[in-house]
Formats: C-alpha cells, structure tokens, sequence
C-alpha cells in the first residue's frame, strides 16, 4: 500500500490514505499500547470518549494498554492501567488555587503564565511531563499513541526512537474560523486568537510527524489543508460506537415530548445557537416539548443570553458529568436527538442516538454526513428554519421516528463498531513498526 511521500511528511508517514483493511498486517502478537491524553473526561468531549472506547476495544483484541492521562481523568474499562500525570488543571481549579510550591516547577510556571495571559497550555505542558516520564518508564512500550496532543514532546518522542503514532480528530483550525465569525467585536477576537495560538505549535508538529490517523476522510481532507500535508500521508481509522452499551432499552418508553441534544462546550463550532431557536419557533406548534441538553450553559454566555431572550428556560433541563448508563437512557427517552454542529470531525453523538434507535436531525457539518448517511434527517448549517421544519415533520409522525431509529441502529451495527476501529487500529500499529524496524 505505498504511496508517494509528501515533500512535508517523512517517507515514514506515507504509507495508506485509504481506510485501513482488516485483512492486512494482523497482528502477529500482543502489543503494549500506550495511549497519551493531556484531558480526558468523557463528559468533556469526543477526545475523551476516543481514549475510553479505543483503549477498552484494543484491550479486548488481546493487546495491553496503559493511557496516561492529565486532568480531569477518563473514565476507563478496569482492565486498562491509568497512569495519571497530574498538572495545574487551572480551568477546573482557578488561578486562587495557586500555591508557592506550585511555581517549583518550569512547566507549571509555563501552564500558569499561559493561563494569565489568556492562553491554552495544557497541551505544550502535557508533552514535557510525558517526555519526562517516558524517557524514565517508557521504553517496554512498542506503540506510543498520541490523542491529539500535538506537542512539542511529541516530536521528541519521535526524535528519541519511540514509535509514535498520532491521531488527530479535526484541525481546531476550524473551531478558530468558526469562533471568528461569530466574535461580536475586536476584543473578543483579540482573546479568541489569543486562546488558539497553540495552533502554531500543532501546524508545525502535525507536519513533522512519521504517522498521523484520522477518524473520517473529511478530516483527512481538512487536516491535509490546514496542516499543510498530503491527504497520502494520513490513514483513517473510522471511529466506533460501544453497541453494547449504547443500544435500544426495552424497558423505556419514549417520551414524545423530549427533544435532546449532546452539547459538549457552548462554542460557536457545536451550533447551539441553531439549535435553540429552531426549537422556540416549533414552541407554538408543541407548548408542552422540552429540550434536554447535555452539558450546562453558563447563564452570561451567548446560549444562556439567549435562552432567556428566547422564553425558553422552562422548556429546558440540562444534565452534566452524567454516568454513561444515563446517557443511554436520556438517548432512549428521547423521541428526538438533534445534533446541530457547524463541524464536526466525526460526530460521536450522532452515533451514539442512532446505536440507541433514537431518530436523528443531523447538520451536514464536516464528517456528519459520513456517519449519519440517510439513516437521518440532514439539515444545512447555520439554518435554524431548517431545524424547525425537521423536528415539527418528525414530531409528527411517529412512523417516520420509527424507520430513522430502525435504520440507525443498522447503520451503526454494520458500519461503526469499537471492534472494528481496534482491529484496523491493531494492523496500522503494525505497518508502523514494520516500518520502524526496517
């Protein structure tokens, strides 16, 4: 499967652009795997439910893994070692938390400063803790994996012999656009700006690393342009859904009144604004329908703002850091789940409501489009009237609910599966070390 190298990439990292086989390079024997997450809740986004889903499904192909892991830590099958790498965790702790014997450290003063200045350095931290700990205990390792990292220490790493591969989800350089366009005025683009200049450092690992793997081929697409890189020198491994946990519950009802959305982060990127006002403008239509939203607005920010300018505070509850039985359920209960992101790299919350037979409203936003296929309602970005227009139809017929759900949970059983995603995992690790050991 080679292909010509980029003139940006190593010769290392050009080996498959197409969706890993799973006929090809099996594994001869048990790898010990170790996963890199600087954060990784998976309550806080798709990274960390990527590092909970792939190191249970990798465990359960027969391999070994340890994921080390800043703050707040994954949630991880028992059969997985967390190694934790604690740093200052300044976002969940605040700057008051700071102690003299924090600034002991040179990384910590770094993380700190950056925190000050409006900066995001816990990935450029993260990275000089692992090189540190790696070079100590790391050498029994024969896969290094980063998630999405994208540090300097990455490149150290390499630099020090480790196999290294790297996936990355999206290039944030779409969150920073998106954010961008939806800044009100110069200071708000000013701090946002400010916010994503770790941009410069992942632009400039990202082209130096030997093996990048994407989880869509719209990501591949967008990271080679963002990145500057050949589309050839970065693999796809299609994401997974656990069918086992996420799946239909005989035992509960469907609400027909419940619309729910998984909104991880109040960013311009997730499109909650979309979301909330296709909804007020079905309210007339169905007096009694509540949205339940999982993850919580702050009350001054845009959606909180707008959920009050909107009348919608009583037909809203919020649900966050839920257990994943929860989850499960509030999908189940659900007569609809509506996914209104500008972009998305994958679209793990599409997935995880079709596995659950829960009809879908899906934007056309980045791989959206790969993972819903028709077994969903799409609807253009930015277009809240469209929203609306999607969820009255189906709120109106509940055979229409129905299908979607049926064709939902087929597409996910047959398409998108963590068995799946390790095995093509399992045989990319091996074209790696193959070619590292050549």
């Amino acid at each position: 499967m080679p292909l010509t190298p980029s003139a940006t990439t190593s010769p290392k990292s050009a080996f498959t652009a197409k969706v890993i086989s799973l006929n090809e390079a099996r594994p001869r024997r048990a790898l010990k795997v170790c996963l890199l997450g600087y954060r990784s809740a998976p309550y806080g986004g798709g990274q960390g439910i990527y590092l909970k889903y792939l190191s249970k499904a990798l465990v359960e192909a027969g391999h070994t893994v340890d994921v080390i892991s800043g703050q707040p830590y994954p949630h991880l099958d028992p059969r997985v070692n967390l190694i934790k790498m604690p740093g200052m965790n300044l976002f969940e702790t605040g700057l008051s938390s700071i102690r003299p014997h924090h600034l002991s450290s040179l990384t910590n003063i770094i993380e700190w400063t950056g925190k000050l200045s409006g900066a995001f350095s816990e990935p450029y931290c993260f990275g000089r803790r692992v090189v540190k700990y790696l070079a100590k205990h790391g050498r029994h390792y024969d896969i290094i994996h980063d998630n999405q990292c994208l540090s300097y220490g990455m490149l150290e790493l390499q630099k020090r012999g480790f196999p290294l591969v790297t996936t990355i989800h999206h290039p944030i350089t779409s969150d920073l656009r998106i954010a961008l366009n939806a800044a009100k005025n110069w200071k708000e683009r000013l701090l946002i700006k400010r916010w994503h200049s770790f941009l410069i450092m992942q632009r400039q690992v990202a082209r130096q690393l030997h093996h990048v793997v994407t989880v869509s081929e719209r990501s591949r697409q967008d990271i080679a342009a963002a990145f500057d890189m050949q589309p050839a020198g970065i693999s796809v491994v299609l994401n997974g859904i656990d069918t086992e946990e996420f799946r239909p519950l005989a035992d509960v009802v469907k609400n027909p009144n419940r619309v729910m959305a998984a909104v991880s982060s109040d960013q311009p990127l997730k499109g909650m604004r979309y979301l909330l006002e296709g909804v007020a403008k079905v309210l007339p239509q169905y007096p009694n329908l509540e949205l339940l939203l999982v993850g919580t607005p702050k009350e001054d920010g845009e959606s909180g703002q707008l959920i009050k300018q909107l009348g919608l505070s009583k037909h809203i509850r919020c649900v966050s850091g839920i257990s994943t039985e929860d989850l499960v359920r509030f999908y189940n209960e659900a007569a609809v789940v509506i996914v209104p992101s500008v972009y998305e790299g994958f679209g793990l919350p599409a997935g995880e409501a079709m596995a659950c037979g829960t009809a879908l409203i899906s934007t056309d936003g980045g791989a959206l489009p790969e993972v819903v296929g028709d077994a969903a309602v799409q609807v253009p970005v930015r277009d809240s009237a469209a929203i609306a227009e999607a969820l009255q139809a189906l709120l109106a017929s509940p055979a229409k609910r129905e299908q979607l759900a049926a064709a939902g949970r087929q597409r996910i059983e047959e398409l998108f599966c963590w068995r799946r995603a390790a095995q093509q995992m399992s045989n990319y690790y091996c074209e790696v070390l193959q070619r590292e050991n050549r």
